[in-house]
């Protein structure tokens, strides 16, 4: 990019702040806050400066759009025997930022002006819905929504009204669920969670969870499955094989739990990925077969078998726990001895790669947001409402930008390494 391009990006950027900064009259606005002031005007509320200069500002606005539309000014002799003229206007109540503001929209006689700022049947401004599905991400039900905005800005909103803007996600959500993907990955770490779905009784309904880590160290949640709780090795392998359909030619290597069958069903989707399972996840499945008495013991006993230096010092490791508690509980002893070939596959990389792929801890961060927004909600009516809520927690996971930049220097290290472990195989999805 030359420098003059790069100046040019610069101004455009900057160009919006400072014309609003010019238009801003530091003097002016002192002037009309005395004024509210002293003439015992609040500053926010009902009624309050904010509002009406809300008003005047849409107000304005609205008169300027039906000029540019008539083609001559209010009052304009030019206007007259035009055809088409202003005829009056009509009150609206629109729901703001700053609470509900109602103004008049201007009118012509043909009926043929079509408003842009506050179109024909809008009742709020966009602010209004992306504030209510912040809050709806955040796990708040639709009445609980519906109170914050009576409490904090006077505004009535039914929660059928807060329904039909949290809908409007799920037409993003299916073109999102169904967009390209890369070529190659070099993790993609699968997990589920549970949430409570109420159809004809309440029971627990999985949600299939994908991420994948980009080729530039970037994260990717590639999308959201609803389960019917039924075998989930069988799912996923449908799930997996509707990822591929999407364009992911290779993955290096898949993290997951200990599911039964899920590395024949990662094998047969892409027989070259090196499927691991998830050292807490087999911590944890230990721990409960073992009374909490002896946890610390254990934990301490299995740390040298993950932390080995080859697969052979791990084995050697793992016999020594098996001496050791293989009497009291056999069932530890045998849930290692099945996972052991998808455990010890990590062992055989660098450092770097270890720390980031012996757990699935990268997925783990995400369904913590998701099981917050749930919890919250307790229980949906129906699996697309479901569906909606994990979305929006999913969508409203960094909204400064700064975990994706955390993300990417911690995966760096681990990329390099990566690419020479195999072999070339991420230079695909660098092209």
């Amino acid at each position: 990019m030359s420098d003059v391009t790069a100046s040019a990006e610069a101004v455009e950027e900057v160009r919006p702040a400072a014309l609003a900064a010019d238009l801003l009259d530091d003097q002016l606005i002192g002037q009309l806050v005395d004024r509210a002031r002293a003439s015992g005007l609040q500053l926010t509320g009902e009624g309050g400066l904010l509002q009406q200069l809300t008003k005047r500002v849409l107000e304005s606005a609205l008169e300027g759009e039906i000029t540019d539309h008539l083609g001559y000014e209010k009052h304009d002799r030019v206007g007259v025997g035009s055809g088409n003229s202003r005829n009056g206007s009509r009150s609206k109540t629109v729901l703001t930022d700053v609470g509900p503001v109602e103004i008049e929209v201007p009118r012509d006689r043909e009926g043929s002006f079509e408003p842009q700022i506050v179109k024909k049947r809008q009742r709020r401004l966009t602010g209004v819905d992306e504030m209510v599905l912040s809050l709806s991400a955040r796990g708040l039900t639709h009445g609980d929504i519906s109170a914050h905005l009576a409490e904090v800005y006077g505004a009535s909103v039914s929660k059928s009204t807060i329904s039909t803007i949290t809908d409007k996600v799920m037409d993003g959500m299916a073109e999102w669920q169904n967009r390209p993907l890369d070529p190659v990955y070099p993790v993609i770490f699968i997990d589920c969670i549970h949430v409570k779905v109420r159809d004809g009784q309440v029971a627990n309904r999985p949600i299939y969870v994908a991420l994948a880590v980009t080729v530039d160290g970037t994260r990717d949640i590639l999308g959201l499955w609803a389960g019917d709780g039924g075998e989930g090795a069988k799912y996923w392998l449908q799930v997996l094989t509707e990822i591929k359909n999407r364009g992911v030619e290779d993955v290096c290597m898949v993290v997951c739990d200990g599911l039964k069958g899920l590395p024949e069903a990662i094998g047969t989707v892409w027989s070259q990925a090196v499927t691991q399972t998830c050292v807490v996840h087999l911590i944890r499945a230990s721990f409960r077969y073992a009374g909490r008495q002896d946890w610390d013991k254990i934990s301490r006993m299995l740390k040298p078998v993950y932390t080995a230096p080859t697969a052979a010092a791990a084995e050697d490791r793992f016999l020594e726990f098996a001496e050791e508690w293989g009497a009291k509980y056999p069932a530890i002893v045998k849930l290692w001895e099945n996972a052991w070939a998808e455990f010890v596959p990590f062992l055989q990389f660098d450092t770097e790669i270890r720390r980031v792929v012996c757990t699935t801890n990268a997925i783990e961060s995400v369904n913590a947001r998701i099981r917050k927004a749930v919890r919250a909600r307790g229980h949906f009516p129906n699996e697309a409402a479901a569906l909606k809520c994990v979305y929006l927690a999913v969508m409203s996971l960094d909204p400064t930008g700064q975990g994706r930049k955390r993300w990417t220097m911690r995966w760096k290290p681990a990329l390099q390494a990566f690419d020479i472990a195999f072999d070339g195989r991420l230079s695909i999805g660098r092209r």
